[in-house]
């Protein structure tokens, strides 16, 4: 099933932005590579990526990094994985791993987390589960 939402990101190069994306374990779905387009998937997390263009739905000057004010939130089972595949690769992480504990009304919702940017400056937030606690948690960032 298609999700509901599905996040486009403008591209200045989709070359490097497969190469980026793919080395983190995403894979692509389907493309049209005439027009600079791609839709790309890794555990029901789902982008898609797009050439900037004349055709671009663009609604103002784009001057990196791009995606100013988000970040995208994608669960993980194995975020060490990841981690390793992006030191391999040179990557600077933009935050390093944390444990980090959110309240999320009567219950704590924790997650080890790293965030990172993409070649456009997206920045990406890959998380692990914990699990939840009623209590407030004694270690990690607390959030709430």
């Amino acid at each position: 099933m298609r999700p509901r939402m599905v996040p486009e990101l403008a591209v200045r190069d989709i070359a490097a932005s497969l190469a980026f994306y793919t080395g983190l374990g995403f894979r692509v779905t389907y493309e049209r590579a005439d027009e600079g387009f791609a839709s790309i998937e890794r555990d029901g997390a789902v982008f898609m990526l797009e050439a900037i263009s004349a055709k671009s739905w663009i609604t103002a000057s784009l001057e990196p990094p791009l995606g100013r004010g988000i970040n995208f939130e994608i669960g993980v089972d194995d975020l060490g994985a990841i981690e390793t595949r992006l030191v391999a690769a040179g990557v600077a992480l933009f935050r390093p791993t944390e444990e980090a504990w959110y309240r999320a009304g009567p219950v704590w919702l924790g997650q080890r987390q790293f965030l990172v940017q993409d070649p456009d400056g997206y920045l990406l937030r890959f998380c692990e589960s914990l699990g939840e606690t009623s209590s407030r948690p004694e270690r990690g960032r607390v959030v709430g």
